[in-house]
């Protein structure tokens, strides 16, 4: 059951962080800095609000959307399969059949070891939404990690700026300092990780690749070197088309995390050689 996904350490730890954070931006230190009944608190507060709830909606979306599995009785198309995986072999790795479930796997699955199956376009398993991050749930996880980067950001900023306008010399609370300090570095130090992982998965989402991909890609960029040839990743399309097959074709639908509706269904992908 889906429930059980919940039942995970460091699930609850990212929901007790996401509480933890919202609550000290808005209750104590916008309260602090303008005051929650000004026109500029309630703003500030309202812009952070928004910003808490597209980014435990989208963490409930990775926690609650399955990654996509194979079909049962999954059979390849054999035109198909032999073209695509001619082109893939030449350019990188693509298993055909799984040995731990003994099904065909489609382009691009990958057997994860936790979910004990073959999961679609399979980038990893995730321990912090304890679920694979893959087909039909990559799109949510991306916009996990703008979200958080955004919003921790966001925190620092008004922490930062509380401190710095905070009138010191009146106050004889030595561990407040101490306080604006640590949730300070708490902020800027998720903003700085969450923001690092955003710009290797913008990477990868624009040569649309996973992060198995990416290590098969440089395996096989090695190979092709040594024997005198050039690697191409075979599902890189182009950056902008890339960005549309996960994010989907309307840009208004970008940025919400179960506007998914334009995925397939995981079992073939347009290579760069149909786009030839």
């Amino acid at each position: 059951m889906k429930i059980k996904r919940f039942l995970s350490i460091p699930v609850l730890l990212v929901f007790l962080v996401l509480g933890f954070v919202y609550y000290v931006t808005v209750f104590v230190f916008v309260e602090d800095w303008l005051g929650l009944q000004s026109s500029p608190g309630f703003l500030n507060s309202l812009i952070f609000s928004l910003l808490g709830f597209l980014c435990l909606f989208s963490f409930l979306a990775c926690i609650l959307t399955d990654p996509g599995g194979v079909p049962p009785g999954y059979v390849p198309d054999v035109e198909r399969f032999h073209t695509e995986n001619k082109e893939i072999n030449r350019n990188g790795s693509d298993a055909r059949q799984c040995d731990k479930c003994s099904v065909y796997k489609p382009p691009r699955a990958h057997h994860c070891r936790v979910c004990r199956r073959c999961v679609l376009k399979m980038d990893h398993h995730c321990i912090w939404i304890n679920n694979c991050v893959g087909h039909r749930n990559y799109k949510s996880f991306l916009l996990l990690i703008f979200y958080g980067t955004v919003s921790a950001a966001y925190s620092a900023v008004i922490i930062a700026t509380c401190t710095i306008q905070k009138d010191w010399g009146n106050s004889n609370s030595h561990p407040s300092k101490s306080i604006h300090v640590c949730c300070g570095l708490l902020s800027w130090g998720v903003s700085v990780l969450l923001g690092s992982l955003l710009l290797w998965h913008l990477y990868l989402t624009s040569k649309n690749m996973t992060t198995i991909e990416h290590h098969e890609g440089k395996r096989a960029a090695w190979l092709a070197k040594k024997s005198g040839q050039t690697y191409h990743h075979a599902y890189n399309v182009g950056a902008y088309k890339n960005i549309t097959l996960v994010l989907g074709p309307n840009m208004v639908r970008w940025f919400w995390p179960a506007a998914i509706d334009h995925l397939k269904d995981g079992c073939s992908f347009p290579t760069a050689r149909d786009s030839s």
